[in-house]
């Protein structure tokens, strides 16, 4: 009886440590075809501040696409994005929202209640007082390469508007390091399957080793010796 229970353990370990390695290996081929060729990494970032709410508040967890450049992002308006800008914030990333690209021409008109994008009012969803669209009036043409950049909370943010002395408040598009996305769901399934899997492999490799135990333990039957007489057969 004994012996059966230890083969079916080996049954069980080659069965868990055939589904693991097939688990691990899904997961793997399933994270580099969800990243395929691109260089593009996936980061989750702390946010610190409130210029950024409702969207985001200080404590809020965010998922970005980090990219050495901001021309490798395909940054466009309304993206939220991590820039680094020196002397707007020394030795940090800093969150905000693109409101204009090179090329565009951005402006607040004291009194209006919306920004105006290329002359046109621009609808703004997101900010979190739609009656304060902007705290200061400026008019700015976007430069190539550049990007005009607002928080949501506009009473509340260092952005654009409060740096129209250098550049007009642009900043250039290499200063972006990464721009905010839903949660890389793909990338998570696939890790999650890898760390499964792996678990599984574990388990059958476990339990392979102790069924080879258990046999190992087993002493093999004794047949009686060629012409030996049978246990309690008489003379």
């Amino acid at each position: 009886m004994e012996r059966r229970r230890g083969r079916r353990r080996g049954i069980w370990a080659i069965v868990l440590l055939v589904a693991g390695g097939v688990m691990v290996l899904g997961g793997t081929v399933h994270s580099a075809m969800s990243a395929g060729d691109s260089e593009v990494d996936y980061e989750k970032h702390r946010i610190a501040g409130d210029n950024m709410r409702p969207a985001y508040a200080a404590g809020d967890a965010g998922w970005f696409s980090m990219g050495a450049a901001g021309e490798e992002l395909e940054i466009g308006r309304g993206d939220v994005v991590l820039v680094s800008v020196p002397e707007w914030r020394p030795g940090g990333l800093m969150l905000s929202r693109v409101v204009a690209r090179g090329g565009d021409r951005i402006e607040h008109r004291r009194g209006e209640g919306a920004l105006r994008l290329n002359g046109e009012p621009l609808d703004e969803p997101y900010i979190l007082d739609r009656s304060v669209p902007a705290v200061v009036p400026f008019d700015v043409t976007v430069p190539e390469g550049r990007v005009f950049l607002m928080g949501d909370n506009r009473g509340n943010s260092v952005d654009s508007t409060m740096h129209l002395s250098a550049n007009s408040g642009t900043v250039a598009l290499s200063s972006v390091r990464g721009e905010a996305v839903v949660e890389p769901t793909d990338l998570i399934v696939a890790g999650g399957l890898q760390f499964v899997g792996a678990v599984v492999f574990l388990a059958g490799g476990v339990l392979g080793i102790v069924a080879l135990m258990v046999r190992r333990r087993q002493p093999a039957p004794t047949q009686p010796a060629w012409g030996a007489p049978a246990p309690g057969a008489s003379d």
